[in-house]
Parts: structure tokens; sequence; C-alpha cells
């Protein structure tokens, strides 16, 4: 599943999944007190996930999301990237204590290392909030290339319209106040991605999260 990637991006900086990488450490146990789980299977669930395809996350960090989607569907070939080398790490010695096919790789999401038309799905999971509003848009172009005529894109993220009581987001790494569904459907669209929507939303211990949804045509792009 490799294919186009631009190697000049390898010493990009980049938000650790904590916001810090010595905090690295505590990231599995806080995504299980935030009921990080639950929201993995919602996702799933609206992934409409069939056998043999080719599924892709961007921002895997320590690959929970994908091990369960291995566990549901064993019968798919997956593919997790991250740029962070030690969460990498992290969510291969997962797999392989869960025997689970699952391959990482380091990148960026706005240079994959796949080919065009490549994948049936992309998956993200409170990725988003991570990168400024302005990186969203080459981030969606990308995901709009790799993805074959009628593919899907599944993402969950933080709805940074809903501040805690102190008018802040509970959940206060990354752009977060900047994740709101209005900016997310238009980066969306802006991309050539169609039917951008919100497919759902929830509450965890981080706040107030949505789930979207949007697609490759099945006419191809027209760039």
């Amino acid at each position: 599943m490799t294919g186009h990637h631009n190697f000049h991006s390898e010493n990009r900086g980049y938000l650790p999944a904590m916001g810090k990488q010595w905090l690295l450490p505590l990231y599995d146990p806080f995504a299980r007190y935030i009921g990080i789980r639950r929201v993995h299977e919602k996702l799933l669930d609206r992934a409409n996930i069939r056998p043999g395809q080719r599924i892709l996350e961007i921002g895997c960090g320590t690959g929970d999301l994908l091990r369960t989607l291995k566990q549901r569907h064993s019968d798919v070939e997956v593919l997790g990237i991250d740029p962070d080398l030690s969460a990498l790490r992290r969510a291969r010695r997962k797999a392989a204590r869960s025997k689970l096919q699952i391959q990482y790789e380091r990148a960026f999401a706005d240079d994959l290392p796949l080919s065009d038309d490549s994948v049936d799905r992309v998956l993200s999971s409170f990725m988003l909030h991570h990168l400024a509003v302005a990186e969203w848009a080459p981030v969606f172009r990308e995901v709009r290339r790799v993805l074959r005529p009628g593919g899907e894109l599944h993402l969950a993220d933080i709805d940074g319209s809903h501040p805690g009581q102190d008018g802040g987001h509970p959940h206060r790494f990354g752009q977060t106040e900047e994740s709101l569904p209005e900016l997310v459907l238009a980066a969306l669209a802006d991309a050539g991605l169609s039917g951008a929507r919100e497919n759902g939303y929830g509450r965890a211990r981080l706040g107030r999260y949505v789930f979207y949804r949007a697609d490759a045509e099945c006419g191809g792009r027209s760039d």
C-alpha cells in the first residue's frame, strides 16, 4: 500500500497525542478513562466496512482504533499512519500482543504514502483538532486522492462549539476551539469530497464530539 510520498516531510514538527512527548505513557490510560473504545465502536458502526476492503487511519496514535477494527473485521487490510514514532512503536507492540496483522507507517496526513485510488475507507479519530484550520485543506485533498471512487471518509472529532463551564473546552490539546462543524464540513467540500455531513454526535469525558462522513464520487476526480 505504498506509492506517493514526499520524504522531505520527515523532519517536520507535530503535536504529540498528549500535547507533550514525555506524556505519551499516559495516553492509553487517558484514552480508557475518557471512554475512547465506545467512540471507536460507534465510528466503526458508521463506516460500512466490507470484506476485502483496504482501510487507512490517519493519525492512528497508539493503534486502538485499528485493533478494534481488526477484531471486528479480520478480513480487511489496514494501514495506520502517524508522525509520532514513539506512538507507532506502541501500536506495533499492541498489535503483536493481540496477534493482529496491522501495518503502521510514519507519515503525515497531508503527504500519504499511498497511490491514487488505493483505499476504500479513510478513518480518523480525534486527530483533526491537532491541526490548525489552514492545515485541513491539504489533508482532505490527500484523502480524496487516495480514496477509490465510491470510497468513504469517516471521522470523529471534538466539537469546539460546545465549551466547558469555564468558557474553554474540557479537552485542551491542539486547536480545540477551532474544530467547529461548519468549518469541518466546508473544508471537506472544498477538497472535492461529496456529501459532506454530520453523521451523529456523542459525549464523553473530553466533551461533545461529532461524527462526519464524506464520499469520493463514483465518477472520479475532476481536478
